[in-house]
């Protein structure tokens, strides 16, 4: 998680139901150990953890939990970015939120198709049940005997995502039906994660034209792709940091190439945040320069931001092309649910009980990017 801190960020941190309490109280306690976490108080850990089935809906379902978690203790962020402990960055924070300044705040990235291919009869037409929503104990999905045909009164799209806080409101208050409605459809589709926002935004009338082609993240594929992307090494370094990506998945646990991005990009030491203009600290082998602090309302781009710029400026280039819009076809029914229903919603979302274990912090300038860190250590 140091690899992507920010005093102006704020951090959900979840270890899944099937990890020990052990676990979660040592996690909560670095993230105490942290002087500059302890001053900002902008990292939480989810106290009760939701079970997480990697190819069932129990993984919506936590994501969705912790969307409505961040927004109701924290009205100051402006995009809402996954990661697990596969995932890591290729430029710093201070890049990311330098980039991220002079973009349009109605965007959402999110890499999405209706071309659904080989995955429309091996993910989206078979029905599987995801025992993790109703076991207290660790299973696998399992698989009806019959498929089920793919559905007409909405387009199935597939792909990643890197979200604006208002789409996620849309997702977790639902002032229109439609997110309902398609999280009880994903809640049988194998890896619905990789369907369920994806098609919320591309049939919702509001956001169908705020999507940006691209999550933003580097993967390599098997060709045909398989359930995963390729682990990346030492040989893909140089590839992976001229693709002008913010994030890179997925790293076999102390890879020698993480070393390589720390050293290279992060400039960050073993342990410690990656160092930005915030940190005023004097940098030696027995010193984190993060230590000390100053205005984190400052930024300071790298090299790195560069790249990145280039690769945004060129998405946006793009935004009016067929390739960064949803391909939708037809009309859906716009109904809006009675108000009682929107209250019911609201009224869950109070009753939603985080157990935290660090407090909200200060609201530090406009920029603010979310992160739903899952499966982390520190």
């Amino acid at each position: 998680m140091l690899a992507v801190y920010h005093p102006r960020n704020r951090y959900l941190l979840h270890i899944g139901a099937e990890g020990k309490d052990e676990e979660r109280l040592k996690l909560a306690g670095l993230v105490r150990s942290v002087a500059v976490i302890r001053a900002f108080g902008n990292v939480d850990v989810v106290g009760k953890p939701d079970a997480m089935t990697y190819m069932g809906s129990s993984n919506i379902a936590s994501v969705l939990h912790g969307a409505a978690i961040l927004l109701k203790a924290d009205g100051g962020w402006d995009w809402f970015v996954t990661l697990s402990a596969l995932d890591y960055p290729l430029l710093t924070q201070d890049d990311l939120s330098h980039v991220f300044s002079s973009v349009p705040r109605d965007l959402n990235f999110i890499d999405h198709t209706s071309d659904l291919g080989w995955k429309e009869g091996q993910r989206i037409q078979p029905i599987v049940v995801d025992p993790g929503l109703y076991l207290a104990r660790r299973a696998q999905i399992f698989h009806a005997t019959e498929k089920r045909p793919t559905p007409d009164a909405f387009r199935v799209f597939t792909g990643n995502f890197f979200s604006l806080r208002r789409f996620l409101e849309f997702c977790v208050l639902g002032w229109d039906n439609l997110p309902r409605t398609l999280l009880m459809y994903s809640n049988n589709v194998i890896l619905p994660q990789e369907v369920y926002f994806h098609s919320v935004i591309c049939n919702a009338l509001e956001f169908k034209n705020t999507t940006v082609n691209s999550d933003l993240r580097y993967m390599i594929w098997d060709n045909p792709p398989k359930m995963d992307p390729l682990f990346l090494n030492t040989s893909d370094y140089s590839q992976m940091v001229q693709s002008g990506a913010a994030f890179a998945r997925q790293f076999y646990k102390d890879n020698p190439v993480l070393d390589m991005i720390d050293e290279k990009i992060l400039k960050r030491g073993r342990n410690r945040a990656a160092p930005g203009a915030w940190c005023t600290g004097r940098k030696s082998w027995w010193m984190d320069p993060c230590s000390q602090w100053g205005d984190v309302n400052v930024l300071k781009a790298g090299p790195e931001a560069k790249k990145f710029h280039e690769s945004i400026t060129s998405l946006l280039d793009d935004l009016n092309t067929q390739s960064n819009q949803c391909k939708f076809r037809g009309t859906l029914q716009n109904t809006t649910p009675p108000k009682h229903n929107v209250l019911l919603a609201l009224g869950l979302l109070e009753d939603c009980n985080s157990e935290v274990v660090v407090e909200a912090i200060e609201a530090f300038g406009r920029t603010r990017i979310l992160i739903h860190y899952s499966g982390v250590t520190i």
